[in-house]
């Protein structure tokens, strides 16, 4: 035993406390630690595998975005590949229209020309027809006249310029 004043040191008890604190140090080293750095290990694997697992997430992740955004890029390629298309088919079937309207009208102009050309004709015709009636009927009267040919001349003159007033 040893006095070092208030304090008294008793080896045999520093001993065996010594013996039991290393008894119960290998104790729990064998039994406690062995499972805890066991779990440890463990978490730590976990812990690896998910930030690899995150890891290969994020880059599947990049590669989808980038094939979004390529199929987005093809869709607004055909997008813009469809809406020229109809562009110009609109701008075609206008030309057509437009083509077939003033054929159209081009066409009626030239039927109402012929058939004015017609009316006009036939006009004529009837004009022609009149004046024949009409000169029959003069050569009528002049015969029934008599007239000398002073007078038959002047009334030839006359008739012609009446008919020709209503040509």
């Amino acid at each position: 035993m040893v006095d070092l004043g208030a304090i008294t040191l008793e080896w045999g008890t520093m001993l065996t406390q010594l013996i039991v604190f290393l008894i119960l140090l290998l104790a729990v080293r064998k039994l406690a630690m062995g499972p805890i750095v066991a779990m440890m290990e463990k978490r730590r694997q976990h812990i690896a595998n998910e930030i690899s697992s995150a890891e290969r997430n994020r880059q599947e992740a990049e590669a989808l975005l980038a094939e979004q955004r390529r199929v987005l890029d093809e869709a607004r390629q055909e997008t813009k590949t469809i809406l020229d298309r109809a562009a110009k088919q609109a701008n075609d079937e206008a030309a057509r229209i437009i083509a077939e309207a003033q054929e159209t009208a081009t066409r009626l102009k030239n039927e109402a020309s012929a058939e004015i050309t017609r009316e006009v004709e036939k006009a004529k015709a009837e004009l022609r027809d009149q004046m024949a009636g009409l000169s029959v009927l003069l050569a009528s009267k002049i015969i029934e006249k008599e007239l000398d040919e002073a007078a038959q001349k002047e009334t030839v003159d006359k008739f012609l310029a009446q008919v020709g007033d209503r040509l």
